[in-house]
């Protein structure tokens, strides 16, 4: 995947701004989704990799979940939980001052008039003798809502109003710049219409023609009683279809899917035959394709039933920037006629896109 450049920064003092620089324009919470959004679309891999890398690192996880209700403006992030996702995505050490800085200074402007703007640096909620009730007012206002005579202050409800206008026109706005964003530098375009950004994926992969074909071997326990062979692919690519073998024995086929040029990511599943697998620790997996359409392959997720559970034993990424989890699994290629890396969605309705 293509290095991440560096991410702007606020500088502070003494400091100079680095070269388009965008931080000191960010004031409001719309300004600093925009700014994640670029870091995401900058560092192009998934949220389940920044996942991923944040687990490996310690500390603040990154749920794929938090992290897309962040990047779509839904949520106001936590300081710590920004600065694990800018970390995971590359950005440099040196740059995250200014992004806690900036982080601060949108904090302010979300606190209600008359609050003191004192607040809990690791977390971003006031300290907690301050905090409001469920309801939205501080405990030792209660029974005061109203002015002498019973009338209630005036303008509260035009502001809710303005508040609640405001959150949505971000929420719409931030999936518009998200998207344009991963536009820019890509060679597929993306659709306009992504409400979960989530669904967006950048993986990098491999294809084979008409006589290729790919071999690769897999870990599961030999009491299974059931093996299924999940596979990524890109169905900008139509009516794919290759023949599986387990162990050198016909297993089933991958079935050719019809092309769509909008959402473009699959996951398609083939349940492996019981008795080529039970008893067995590893499977050696040949894919060989049929037909003259390329067949593609980004990643494999192999799922195993033990003791009536399904549960995931293994995974191999496929692709020129996962040769490490290649060669662990004894991936083969042959006539390959493609590899690089893609960034597209999965339909906005799809229920197994998210795997795990």
């Amino acid at each position: 995947m293509r290095k991440a450049p560096e991410g702007s920064q606020d500088p502070g003092p003494g400091e100079q701004a680095p070269s388009g620089s965008g931080l000191e324009r960010v004031s409001c919470h719309e300004d600093l989704v925009k700014a994640l959004a670029e870091q995401f679309a900058r560092a192009d891999v998934s949220l389940r990799e920044l996942q991923a890398r944040a687990d490996r690192a310690g500390g603040v996880r990154l749920p794929r979940a938090t992290c897309a209700d962040m990047l779509a403006g839904r949520r106001f992030p936590k300081k710590a939980l920004m600065v694990a996702f800018l970390r995971a995505c590359r950005v440099p050490e040196p740059q995250i001052p200014a992004w806690e800085r900036t982080w601060e200074r949108v904090r302010l402007t979300r606190m209600p008039l008359g609050q003191d703007r004192t607040t809990d640096s690791s977390t971003g909620a006031p300290p907690e003798d301050q905090r409001r009730t469920a309801g939205g007012t501080p405990p030792e206002d209660r029974g005061r809502r109203r002015t002498v005579g019973g009338a209630r202050p005036p303008g509260r409800g035009r502001r809710r109003a303005i508040v609640l206008a405001g959150a949505i026109t971000v929420a719409v706005g931030v999936g518009l710049v998200l998207t344009a964003a991963l536009r820019g530098g890509m060679s597929e375009e993306l659709p306009g219409d992504i409400v979960d950004v989530g669904h967006i994926v950048s993986d990098d992969g491999r294809a084979f023609g008409g006589g290729g074909s790919s071999r690769f071997t897999v870990t599961v326990s030999p009491a299974n009683t059931g093996v299924r062979l999940i596979r990524r692919l890109d169905v900008g690519v139509p009516l794919q279809h290759a023949t599986i073998t387990v162990n050198g024995a016909p297993a089933g086929a991958w079935r050719p899917l019809l092309g769509d040029e909008l959402y473009k990511w699959r996951n398609q599943i083939v349940e492996l035959p019981p008795h080529l697998t039970a008893g067995r620790g590893s499977l050696t997996i040949v894919n060989a394709s049929v037909g003259s359409s390329d067949f593609n392959e980004f990643r494999y997720i192999v799922k195993h039933k033990v003791d009536d559970v399904w549960s995931i034993i293994d995974t191999i990424d496929i692709g020129p920037d996962h040769t490490a989890d290649e060669a662990m699994h004894g991936y083969r290629i042959v006539e390959q006629g493609w590899l690089g890396t893609q960034t597209f969605a999965y339909p906005p309705r799809t229920e197994d896109w998210n795997i795990e």
